[in-house]
């Protein structure tokens, strides 16, 4: 029977289809002879014509060969290199679709992955932007030659091609400049570009970050190499070319690895920090502190995890996986004390700095939740608040299992993932009531769901 089921689409095979839904990377999904067709570009409602070009024991990856009913929120994607670099995955669709499709997407995740009837929980409308454009604070662009030039980009979509992105426009402009200057002055003091495939030369990233709020600007140059030649000198154009930037950084990954930063950072010039505010809150970026890449839906996203702690400055708050203790000082006026962890140690010293600036009782350590939360209750400290933001992979098991003991009264997950964020909240469940959960659109014209969710002690 499984033969058969295999045997039933062929590479290469083409056959009609009718988008029934949007999938979790932002392609269309269809069904033809039972079995799942993903097709990036595709979207709900349309009829399309596909060509089979992976075929799975459970689902077949197609492309689009003709589009015979077109929905009516297809747009013409504004960027001239949108099919070629996936960096963003829905500039084809109108931004009010956008943000229903997200929302969505969250719906599809909690269906799948809980057995909670969703239909009965409250999942609000996504929180878009007035300007979806131009909102990206930081940069992380692979550097490579072509004919003979420095070009930094993104890797086409399933491949290893370099795709040379001169202007993003869902990037800060100031970003763009500074990117287009670093790759002239690496040119002109004809730098070696690595090249993954030999395993030779020196640069391999250019790392570029704005403070919105303050217009500082941070470069960081990620060699393969210990050294970087000519350092000096590139540090002293970049600061002659590009007054605003304040810091330049030397950061050394020799692993052959996905990772962009290796682990050690040196200073080349300027501070070795960069300063941004949101709001009054000031804050202090060292080149690998996490800091979240859309300021202006930030203050959003955190005024809704405010909303949901619902401070009265009686509670002991924890926030895990803190970085630089952003979202924990944003609420942190409302807290009688705010405990925070984080295994990078550079963001814990920003995270430690920025609550001394902003006169915060808070108190912030290198490790994990599932470390400190343990001994902080054997001590005699208990959270009523447990706010977590953690990476696309979602809360750690062993975090789990903590909450599942510490039980906060009120549980706040930030997730960047709807896939994880249902996974984790299905565990939750036996303990924990769902009030809401709130989709902040982060990063529009991409398929990223941004969430906030509150989840409420059952009575014991």
């Amino acid at each position: 029977m499984k033969q058969e089921n295999k045997a039933k689409i062929k590479v290469k095979q083409t056959f009609p289809l009718t988008i029934k839904r949007m999938g979790i990377n932002g392609e269309g999904v269809g069904y033809f002879k039972r079995q799942v067709v993903f097709v990036p570009g595709a979207l709900p409602g349309e009829e399309v014509v596909v060509e089979a070009v992976k075929v799975h024991p459970k689902f077949t990856e197609g492309r689009i060969k003709k589009i015979r009913k077109k929905s009516e929120h297809r747009i013409a994607p504004p960027c001239p290199v949108y099919d070629q670099c996936g960096g963003c995955q829905l500039q084809h669709v109108t931004y009010s679709q956008q943000l229903a499709a997200k929302r969505d997407i969250l719906i599809q995740s909690l269906e799948r992955y809980t057995k909670i009837p969703v239909e009965t929980l409250d999942i609000r409308e996504t929180i878009g932007m007035d300007d979806p454009w131009h909102y990206r604070n930081k940069s992380q662009f692979q550097v490579g030659q072509q004919d003979g030039m420095v070009i930094a980009g993104l890797y086409s979509l399933n491949s290893h091609k370099l795709i040379d992105i001169p202007d993003c426009i869902v990037q800060q402009p100031a970003l763009n400049e500074v990117l287009n200057k670093v790759k002239l002055i690496l040119q002109d003091f004809h730098i070696p570009i690595y090249d993954e495939k030999k395993n030779k030369g020196v640069v391999k990233t250019i790392v570029t970050r704005v403070g919105i709020a303050t217009g500082d600007i941070q470069v960081v140059i990620v060699t393969a190499t210990h050294e970087l030649p000519k350092k000096e000198l590139i540090a002293e154009e970049i600061q002659k070319r590009l007054p605003n930037v304040k810091s330049i950084i030397h950061n050394i990954n020799p692993k052959k690895t996905s990772l962009i930063f290796g682990d050690k950072s040196l200073p080349l010039a300027g501070s070795e920090t960069i300063e941004e505010r949101l709001g009054e809150h000031k804050y202090s970026l060292s080149a690998r502190a996490f800091f979240q890449l859309n300021p202006e839906q930030t203050v959003k996203l955190y005024n809704e995890v405010k909303k949901a702690a619902q401070l009265t400055g009686k509670e002991k708050v924890v926030d895990a996986y803190c970085g630089s203790g952003t979202i924990g000082l944003w609420i942190g006026e409302g807290a009688a004390e705010i405990r925070g962890m984080d295994v990078i140690e550079e963001s814990i010293k920003d995270a430690r700095e920025n609550a001394k600036a902003l006169k915060i009782k808070a108190v912030y350590e290198v490790g994990t939740a599932e470390q400190w939360l343990p001994k902080w209750l054997k001590e005699g400290w208990k959270p009523d608040v447990v706010i977590v933001d953690p990476p696309r992979t979602g809360c750690d098991q062993k975090l789990l299992d903590t909450i599942k003991k510490v039980k906060p009264e009120r549980f706040v997950y930030v997730s960047c993932n709807p896939s994880t964020l249902a996974k984790d909240i299905n565990q939750l469940s036996h303990f924990y009531n769902i009030d809401y959960i709130q989709p902040v659109d982060m990063f529009p014209q991409t398929a990223h769901v941004e969430s906030c969710a509150l989840l409420v002690r059952k009575d014991q």
